[in-house]
């Protein structure tokens, strides 16, 4: 069957991005690739960035994801960075995963041949331990030869006052004094880019930045390249007439007989439904508004002039006219969101950029 919906992904942005984050962060990286790589496709991602010279690891959130990405025996480390429900741990650590822990009973029931990270919580209050408690747990899994890393995780690093970041890093820097040497990990994408490189770190772990978004006031200055260009197919094209309703809650009304053209992606694809009355696509070579409500499966587009039927293909967002970001506005959240929303029906395709679906 023809796929519907692509995200085209671009290996050779993904590659620049990976170099430029690394060079600034002064240190290798441990790329998170969890929730699908932030929309962009697990597997896709992870062959590439095993293969780029400044990829340490890949990272992801939940024993799944952890399993799946070992499975796939890349070479490269694979780092868990939330906890596993205790009969998960065995079969991870035969997997090689490395494993978060957190406090003491944790690191006495890893098994022998486990490897560890420690999880220090300097101020982010979601996950690890505090500071006072993270000496004794780390010393423990030093004890039993199980430790190889330990990180924590910024609250605030991507806004003009990152006084709190400093704060942060400062009593994660406290915590390793006490330890032996380890690969130590702070920066997300925020502390790469506010930062750059920090004492002591050996590794970075730059999760949208590695996709090619930034804050606008650390975006330019990096360099980076959005790598996923969303296109999806015209299923239909047809007349409305002047005075006629379009779509859910007859919204939008034409003033005068509309072309429209019916595009095969809707909000269970990962389209925001909060973007109706807002957005816009790249079509025929040319910017035409959404019209209505956007549906589950479907949007329609002004495409009045154009010479576009079934089987063409609009751009969604991409590296050019509509970005993620500007689709985010519309839908009034985030590009994290949107990216991480992306549904299972819109088949991602990693190659050569421009490549059409």
């Amino acid at each position: 069957m023809l796929a519907r919906a692509v995200a085209h992904l671009s290996e050779a942005a993904l590659n620049a991005n990976l170099r430029a984050l690394s060079r600034r962060a002064g240190a290798a990286l441990l790329l998170p690739v969890k929730a699908e790589a932030y929309g962009h496709g697990l597997d896709l991602v992870a062959r590439v960035a095993a293969r780029h010279p400044d990829v340490w690891g890949l990272a992801v959130a939940t024993p799944i994801e952890a399993e799946r990405l070992a499975r796939l025996d890349l070479g490269r480390p694979v780092v868990l960075l939330s906890p596993a429900a205790p009969e998960e741990v065995g079969p991870l650590a035969d997997l090689g995963v490395r494993l978060p822990v957190a406090s003491l009973a944790e690191a006495g029931a890893l098994p022998p041949h486990a490897r560890a990270h420690l999880k220090v919580d300097t101020g982010m209050n979601r996950l690890g331990a505090r500071p006072e408690e993270a000496v004794a747990v780390g010393r423990l899994l030093a004890e039993r030869g199980l430790l190889e890393g330990a990180y924590t995780h910024f609250a605030i690093a991507d806004e003009p006052d990152l006084s709190y970041a400093r704060e942060q890093f400062a009593r994660f820097q406290a915590v390793l004094a006490e330890l032996p040497p380890l690969l130590a990990h702070a920066a997300n994408g925020g502390g790469v880019l506010s930062f750059g490189a920090l004492p002591g770190m050996a590794l970075a772990r730059p999760g949208l930045a590695a996709y090619g978004f930034a804050p606008p006031h650390l975006r330019a200055a990096a360099g980076l390249r959005p790598v996923q260009t969303l296109r999806a197919r015209v299923n239909q094209r047809h007349t409305v007439r002047a005075g006629e309703g379009v779509s859910y809650g007859a919204l939008w009304r034409a003033p005068q007989d509309t072309e429209v053209a019916v595009v095969g992606m809707g909000y269970a694809d990962g389209y925001p439904r909060n973007a109706t009355l807002k957005a816009s696509v790249l079509i025929g070579g040319e910017r035409r508004p959404v019209l209505g409500r956007i549906c589950m499966d479907q949007m329609m587009v002004d495409v009045t002039g154009l010479d576009v039927g079934p089987g063409d293909w609009a751009e969604l967002w991409g590296d050019g006219d509509i970005t993620v970001s500007e689709v985010a506005a519309w839908g009034d959240t985030i590009e994290y969101e949107v990216l991480t929303g992306l549904g299972a029906r819109v088949e991602r395709r990693m190659g050569e950029e421009g490549a059409e679906g």
